[in-house]
């Protein structure tokens, strides 16, 4: 079965018009069609209710999306490193989640493309259940969280050591920084705990987020504090911009690097390990910048 035919399914399914699939795909209407027909044909079943003025998927069609984007996906990968292969000894997948991104993922990835000859990489954001699931798949090569993956498929190592910092728009105490503006900053399961047992009787935050750049941004513009990493916001606390808050504890954060067993790169992977574990975290380039600006 054709590749295109999944793409043109997955089209179908998202703009739920076939005239539009077939503008976005650069394609006729008659060829969405036949390819629709095609892939119904060949499963036996309906994949769409064809109202007058609408078109949705049926339950056998719902049920094909996430094979349907598993097998583009694997096929896009498979053809990028095939055509990798004459400038290329090896193509490494990697991917964090947004929050590694900023605080650690960002600098490393600057430091492991330099120290690589021969490697080519590709970059993703991902949740951790996205990592997990796309390294079960065969789809990831190397997957780094803030928890540690849970599956005998998986070997996963800490690598690194992130400090989290209360920081303020204000000099603050801990107390008056956590009674108004308070950002919840989501760092990991671990740390969801720890924090509930260290300000168990603060008041609900002003703002939750899983991700570390809106806070640092929400902070910045509108005031407030959250924990956030002290390699992101050094160069915002140099400028007071922000300000530590001095009597409350940092926290350390680990960081998991996580691969398959079995991977077909499994050197190649295990020297990228090595070097990320010798990388001291350090702020993004862009902080960095700001920085220097400031």
């Amino acid at each position: 079965m054709d590749v295109k035919v999944f793409r043109t399914f997955l089209e179908v399914a998202r703009e739920k018009h076939f005239g539009r699939t077939a503008d976005n795909l650069y394609i006729t209407q008659a060829a969405v069609s036949a390819r629709i027909k095609q892939l119904e044909s060949f499963f036996d079943t309906s994949l769409f209710v064809r109202d007058r003025n609408a078109i949705r998927l049926t339950s056998a069609g719902e049920r094909l999306v996430p094979y349907a984007e598993n097998m583009v996906r694997t096929l896009s990968q498979a053809q990028a490193e095939l055509l990798l292969t004459k400038d290329y000894a090896v193509q490494l997948t990697i991917a964090g989640t947004p929050n590694i991104w900023d605080a650690f993922l960002q600098h490393w990835l600057s430091v492991v493309t330099d120290d690589f000859s021969g490697y080519s990489f590709r970059a993703e954001i991902l949740s951790q259940e996205q990592i997990s699931r796309a390294q079960i798949e065969r789809t990831l090569d190397i997957g780094l969280t803030f928890d540690p993956m849970k599956s005998d498929e998986l070997v996963c190592h800490q690598v690194a050591e992130l400090e989290l910092i209360m920081v303020c728009s204000t000099p603050k105490s801990a107390l008056e920084a956590m009674s108004s503006g308070y950002v919840y900053v989501d760092w990991g399961t671990r740390f969801a705990s720890e924090h509930a047992e260290r300000h168990s009787k603060m008041p609900p935050p002003y703002l939750r987020t899983s991700n570390g750049q809106i806070a640092l941004n929400f902070i910045l513009e509108k005031g407030g504090a959250a924990y956030l990493p002290k390699t992101v916001v050094a160069p915002f606390i140099e400028s007071q911009q922000l300000y530590i808050v001095l009597e409350q504890e940092s926290w350390l954060r680990p960081v998991y690097l996580s691969y398959r067993a079995d991977a077909a790169s499994l050197e190649a992977i295990q020297k990228v390990e090595n070097l990320i574990s010798a990388t001291e975290p350090e702020s993004p380039f862009v902080i960095q910048q700001a920085g220097d600006a400031l």
